[in-house]
């Protein structure tokens, strides 16, 4: 082969070479602006989740507050208030359940349909729903909202004993620790709430029931969900409906009746306006908090929802123009910080259990021999 011969082979492979190096150096580029692209986006989502949750629960408390125990509503009918919002739920989830056919986005919401056999089956998990959103309005309605938060702290203390004794599950001494916290939190809030003359005992004790009620009401909740398919938005709907009804002999027996029907602003467009934008917004929350927990993670889920209750606190607090002592702050951080270490806690301990199931599932079992 001549010289000028092994000149072109040379000159054909280095230019083969080079563009070989530069196609992998473009793909590699491309693959990391799409990466980039991709975790910006993912960034931006969670980002709208929390905020979105933050929003919804924070707007949805201090309407509440307004409505139920403001001097511009002045409405003695927390029932009232409570069956209203039940009522708009309801109807939320019969617009999206007829619509699901015509617009995609509305796809998951099941078609709206009442069976009375199901709606019955749900009847346990209606009444202790009912008494939770009850004397949880109860709470936000005779307690400030500075303090709605150590208040109704007792919940995750409550889950853990109803989950012993329901479903006999043991919870570990680090959990018990947090637990311990949490109620020296409650205990010394209610002291310092007390010395400072805005303690209510019946809100504190609405506040004890409603977190009783909310740890039932979670138990009952995966006892009731195969009822309905497992299906969150039906649960939902059947939930609301039950309540609907319960709510009306239990507006008769406190004589809400007489209250509501001579209220003045009864025709009040501002009124009505409010009362549907709290409906709303409590139908909003289930979809929030999905929502939160589907871009980012249950822990990180209770995180987010620690961090937003003390932000609640803090707003309050200047909102109102509130005097705290320094120990009422440091009942505040006692709730806080057990509740964050207790979520910390089980989610190391769910993961430590799903790993050693995973470990003990993938080594081989000896044969015995014959």
């Amino acid at each position: 082969m001549s010289n000028s011969s092994y000149r072109l082979l040379n000159n054909s492979s280095d230019k083969i070479g080079s563009d070989s190096s530069i196609k992998d150096s473009d793909s590699s580029s491309t693959a990391m602006t799409n990466s980039n692209s991709a975790l910006k986006k993912r960034y931006i989502q969670i980002t709208i989740a929390v905020t979105l949750y933050w929003f919804v629960s924070i707007t949805m408390v201090f309407l509440n507050k307004y409505l139920l125990s403001s001097n511009e509503v002045k409405l003695d009918a927390p029932l009232f208030i409570t069956w209203y919002q039940c009522v708009v739920t309801v109807g939320i989830c019969a617009l999206l359940g007829n619509l699901n056919t015509y617009l995609t986005i509305f796809s998951k919401f099941p078609t709206f349909k009442i069976d009375l056999k199901i709606a019955r089956d749900v009847l346990p998990l209606s009444i202790m729903f009912v008494a939770m959103i009850t004397f949880n309005n109860l709470t936000l309605k005779h307690l400030t909202v500075s303090f709605y938060m150590v208040g109704r702290s007792l919940t995750t203390v409550a889950n853990v004993a109803f989950t012993y004794l329901m479903l006999g599950q043991r919870t570990s001494v680090k959990a018990l620790g947090c637990c311990a916290l949490i109620v020296a939190g409650f205990f010394l809030g209610i002291d310092q709430e007390n010395a400072l003359g805005t303690l209510s005992m019946f809100g504190a004790f609405c506040g004890v029931a409603s977190s009783l009620f909310v740890a039932m009401n979670a138990i009952y909740t995966s006892r009731c969900l195969p009822c309905v398919d497992n299906n969150v938005w039906r649960l939902c709907l059947y939930n609301n409906f039950n309540a609907c009804i319960l709510f009306i002999p239990l507006m008769l027996i406190f004589g809400e009746t007489p209250i509501v029907l001579s209220y003045p602003k009864i025709f009040n467009l501002t009124f009505w306006f409010a009362m549907t934008m709290a409906g709303l917004l409590g139908f909003s929350m289930g979809y929030v908090t999905g929502y939160q927990i589907q871009m980012t993670s249950p822990l990180t889920h209770n995180v987010s929802g620690t961090a937003k209750s003390y932000a609640q606190t803090l707003i309050a607090v200047v909102a109102y123009t509130e005097t705290k002592t320094s120990l009422w702050w440091i009942s505040n951080l006692f709730v806080l910080g057990g509740s964050g270490l207790f979520a910390h806690v089980r989610a190391t301990e769910m993961k430590q259990n799903h790993n050693a199931s995973k470990n003990s599932d993938t080594i081989p079992t000896a044969s015995l021999p014959k």
